[in-house]
């Protein structure tokens, strides 16, 4: 095709790019939630490869450039390493699920506190501010390294980082809204928690962050109207488990694939699971757990203030005791209960010593 420049000159127009193109003629129909990552997973579109050769940052489907040179550092090119089925569902909820933590909670509501519970809620506050950074902070450095022919398992990550950043300054702002401030650090990104960042793969990683750490969390926040005193502190813990319950999800249905689709890593997830359940009443990621300083917060909150220390440990008792059953559930879920059928579990013997 002849095309005239301002000159008056000539030259022929190269349209070869126009020849080189993907599945053609797609038709992705809206669904009743709009046109969601779900309704384009159409034709080859929708196929993830089980292997990605895609080194060049090229989105799934489309064609290669020619000559193009590698541009990411792909370590995760293997789908089991990283896949769910349920991957564009959990992102389109994070989507439609977003929150402000400026605006969607009442602050207003808040009102003076005695000494010894502000006092708790601080040091909380103080808490999930540290752990909230490493559970947005070590997702985000698998994404880099997570191939695009991947992207729904990306996406989920993506916004799991977005969400752990609102709750890293919900909290703060808790803890600086009234009359109090911040208080002492818990050491609680060494550790186990710290050690999340030392994972050599993404399914040690997901099973450290998503199935344990994030999983004895979401039992807090879904306890979180019997440490509430106030209308403010009720949104904040259950907006922050709507959204830690997606992070949860994410890493039992990663890890339910896996099952299915590698079991040749089985032992190696047993081992990792081994691990989580060594520290899950002693480390302190866990804020029912030992640690004195998040599990006396805790036991001030429930109880109703210092004098009521002993009600309120009770209560924390009964919130181990769900963390473990909870536990029990997600690893169920994902394909390993048989754990907790053949001894190789001690979890029986963790609930009969929750109260120490």
């Amino acid at each position: 095709m002849a095309q005239q420049t301002m000159n008056g000159a000539e030259f022929e127009l190269d349209l070869s790019w126009m020849e080189k193109q993907g599945e053609w003629d797609s038709h992705a129909t809206p669904s009743k939630n709009g046109l969601t990552l779900a309704d384009i997973q159409i034709g080859s579109y929708g196929e993830a490869p089980v292997e990605s050769r895609n080194l060049s940052g090229k989105p799934r489907g489309s064609v290669s450039r020619p000559g193009s040179m590698p541009i990411g550092n792909y370590t995760v090119r293997t789908k089991s390493e990283i896949w769910l089925e349920n991957a564009s569902f959990l992102y389109e909820e994070a989507l439609q699920r977003q929150w402000s933590s400026a605006t969607d909670v009442p602050w207003h509501t808040i009102e003076p506190l005695p000494d010894d519970i502000e006092q708790a809620q601080c040091q909380m506050a103080t808490f999930l501010t540290e752990v909230e950074f490493v559970a947005g902070d070590v997702p985000s450095r698998w994404v880099s390294q997570t191939s695009p022919d991947f992207y729904e398992a990306r996406n989920v990550l993506m916004a799991q980082v977005m969400d752990e950043s609102r709750h890293m300054d919900v909290f703060r702002k808790r803890a600086l809204a009234n009359g109090g401030g911040l208080m002492r650090a818990t050491g609680a990104t060494a550790g186990f928690v710290g050690g999340i960042d030392l994972s050599r793969d993404f399914t040690e990683m997901s099973s450290r962050l998503h199935i344990s750490g994030e999983g004895a969390v979401l039992t807090i926040f879904r306890m979180g109207e019997l440490m509430a005193y106030n209308d403010a502190e009720k949104a904040i813990y259950r907006l922050c488990a709507q959204d830690e319950a997606r992070h949860v999800a994410f890493g039992v249905m990663h890890m339910r694939y896996m099952a299915a689709n590698a079991p040749e890593r089985h032992e190696e997830i047993n081992c990792y699971l081994d691990e989580a359940e060594r520290g899950m009443l002693t480390d302190a990621a866990n804020p029912a757990g030992q640690l004195n300083q998040t599990s006396e917060s805790l036991s001030i909150m429930l109880g109703g203030g210092r004098q009521y220390f002993d009600e309120g440990f009770r209560k924390l008792v009964s919130i181990r005791r769900r963390q473990l059953q909870e536990y029990q559930k997600r690893v169920t879920s994902a394909g390993f209960g048989e754990r907790f059928k053949n001894g190789r579990s001690h979890l029986k013997q963790m609930m009969s010593n929750v109260a120490n």
